[in-house]
């Protein structure tokens, strides 16, 4: 038995359906007593006796086809009139009164993303899914497009406009950063509050980064909201190797050479023949063929580079010419500090073990004066004061050699309480700059300074009891204090002595190379600049530039792929790197599944086919038309 056919009902949401016959029945009536009145004749002028054949054989035209005429024009008036009225009623298929979908799409636009294991490329794929669903969108659905890396960027709004939604899919770009899940899932909580069958599709391989992220939290506060999670799985494939880490230094005795480090990752269940290369400006410094293990996290260091002034990179790729799926993470960029003079002034008495460390920079301007003579003439960088405090903190960052302060009248960097004899250094911060390649364990010290820290101020090595090395600030110039004499050491007799001494300055100075080999992209970036700036231009690695703020001497800005940066000043251009993070975007393979706490990400509801609901738009275009070809057979005498 075959099933009855469906019917469609309509129905008026603007006039009511006795308003519409109402308007109907009006200008109907008025368009008839029209009609009726008779039509004259249009006078035609005839220049010449053929032409009043012409006419009259016209006055001979039968009364049947004149009257067809005239009411050919009359059906085609009331046809424009009926028209018209239901347009004034808005009518509406049934369905389409129904509370359509809500949905909000984030698409993953994270490094993992680029992948090519599906083509063109995972993301492209995504967008065309995207696509789909724009085109599956029923007759009341609505949708917002966002894209999703390190936070969560809206391109539309909440638009059941296919023009307006195609717009934003445009503009979607992959970036080299990973996709923070929960900064998506707050836009779309923040969005589908509120409105009818909320949804949120998130387009993704599934490899999503979750920064402090309560998962039980957020599943309860999609259901509260009653939201669908749906998940449209791009990627198929995981085998991939990429350089997960990324630095380089200078030697502190010889800044001429640098040391790099490079880390591979293999996040693949295969092992990996590689060929690494190393460049320097541009140009190949060393190529090295390696094998890296399943899961394997490979580092090799290369030493004594010497001849490379402002860049290096790394670059990957598989030994036997195969692609690699994942080209972001194929080379990885580093900026060496600039090798710039720093003027130092040195306020002692004489100490050979201090003038003889300075001398092994050769990038050092030193300028010596003793107590009675300071200050130093002429501007400088950083001022070290051996054994001497002097009366107001001077307006130079400043390396304290044993502050003691034996007088009311000096403005010492750290309170000073007593004595401590025979200190180690039981505790050493070797994540500091300052103590880098030093070793201070076994160094001997006949007695130090018992001092009290202050607010910001902090310990870079130090005895159980009490401090030996000390940071902070003062007058808003940054400081280090040594709370021993080095005369009173074997500190002098070590290597890491001049090393910790010339840590010191570059610190001052801001060139640890370690500090501005390069930034991570995805987080937000404090940049050194020139001082006395309030904005700076930045120019990224795809030639976007972008005018970013000045704070405290430092442009805060948050990059989105990695390369080389341009920074423009009035005083000329510097650069920087940026590369992806700890190798987490390395890991290409797909997830099976998407939960979010206790729920499981399903399939995308469909929408449900329909035409418009502005069906108004339609008739008021038909109603154009059919003037359109009135007018044309008007002038053809088809109608009167």
């Amino acid at each position: 038995m075959s099933g009855a056919a469906p019917t469609y009902a309509i129905a008026f949401t603007g006039l009511t359906l006795t308003q519409v016959l109402t308007v109907l029945g009006v200008a109907g009536g008025l368009v008839f007593v029209l009609y009726l009145l008779k039509l004259r004749r249009r006078r035609v002028e005839v220049p010449f006796v053929k032409l009043w054949e012409t006419v009259l054989a016209e006055k001979q035209t039968t009364r049947l086809f004149s009257q067809l005429k005239r009411w050919l024009s009359f059906l085609v008036a009331l046809a424009v009139v009926a028209l018209l009225a239901f347009a004034l009623g808005d009518p509406r298929p049934e369905g389409a009164l129904d509370e359509g979908r809500s949905l909000v799409v984030l698409v993953d636009a994270s490094a993992s993303m680029q992948a090519t294991d599906v083509q063109p490329s995972r993301f492209e794929r995504g967008r065309q899914q995207v696509e789909r669903l724009v085109e599956e969108l029923g007759p009341a659905d609505r949708m917002l497009i966002a894209q999703l890396d390190a936070s969560a960027t809206p391109l539309s709004p909440l638009s059941g406009e296919p023009r307006v939604l195609r717009d934003a899919l445009e503009k979607l770009e992959p970036t080299d950063v990973a996709a923070n899940l929960r900064a998506g899932l707050h836009l779309a909580l923040d969005v589908l509050r509120g409105q009818p069958q909320p949804e949120v599709v998130l387009v993704s391989d599934g490899n999503l980064t979750s920064d402090r992220f309560n998962a039980d939290a957020f599943a309860g506060e999609l259901r509260r909201a009653g939201m669908r999670l749906s998940w449209m799985k791009v990627g198929r494939r995981g085998d991939n190797v990429g350089v997960g880490a990324f630095s380089v230094r200078r030697y502190p005795l010889d800044k001429s050479q640098s040391e790099v480090l490079v880390e591979l990752y293999n996040p693949g269940e295969e092992d990996e023949q590689v060929e690494l290369e190393l460049l320097g400006d541009g140009d190949t410094v060393d190529v090295q063929r390696l094998t890296v293990h399943a899961g394997e996290r490979l580092r090799r260091f290369f030493r004594n580079v010497s001849g490379v002034d402002q860049t290096l990179e790394a670059r990957l790729r598989r030994a036997d010419g195969t692609t690699d799926p994942l080209e972001a993470d194929d080379r990885a960029y580093a900026r060496l500090p600039q090798r710039r003079r720093a003027r130092v002034c040195v306020v002692s008495a004489g100490n050979l073990y201090l003038q003889a460390a300075l001398l092994l920079d050769e990038y050092l301007d030193v300028d010596e004066v003793t107590p009675d003579a300071y200050p130093c003439e002429g501007e400088h960088d950083v001022t070290v004061f051996d054994g001497f405090v002097p009366p107001t903190p001077p307006a130079t960052a400043a390396l304290y050699l044993y502050p003691d302060v034996d007088a009311d009248d000096r403005a010492g960097p750290i309170e000073v309480t007593g004595e401590i004899e025979r200190p180690f250094f039981d505790h050493v911060n070797r994540r500091h700059p300052l103590v880098q390649f030093t070793a201070l364990r076994d160094v001997n010290v006949a007695r130090a300074l018992e001092v009290r820290l202050a607010d910001g101020q902090r310990a870079v090595a130090w005895d159980d009891r009490g401090p030996l090395i000390v940071t902070g600030r003062q007058e808003g110039h940054p400081f280090v204090a040594m709370t021993f004499d080095l005369r009173e050491s074997d500190l002098p007799l070590r290597v890491a002595w001049p090393l910790l001494l010339l840590n010191s300055i570059d610190w001052f100075v801001q060139e640890d190379a370690g500090f501005v080999s390069s930034f991570e992209t995805g987080e937000t970036w404090r940049v050194p600049v020139p001082a006395g700036l309030e904005q700076v231009t930045i120019v990224d690695p795809t030639g976007e530039a972008r005018e970013v703020p000045v704070v405290e001497g430092r442009a805060v800005y948050a990059g989105r792929h990695a390369g080389f940066y341009t920074v423009r000043t009035p005083e000329g251009e510097e650069t920087f790197a940026a590369n992806l993070g700890p190798g987490e975007e390395s890991r290409i393979a797909p997830a099976e599944s998407l939960t979010v706490g206790e729920i499981d990400a399903g399939a995308p509801t469909r929408g449900e086919v329909g035409v418009r609901r502005e069906i108004w738009l339609y008739l008021v275009l038909l109603v154009l038309a059919i003037l359109a070809v009135e007018w044309i057979s008007y002038h053809r005498r088809v109608t009167v």
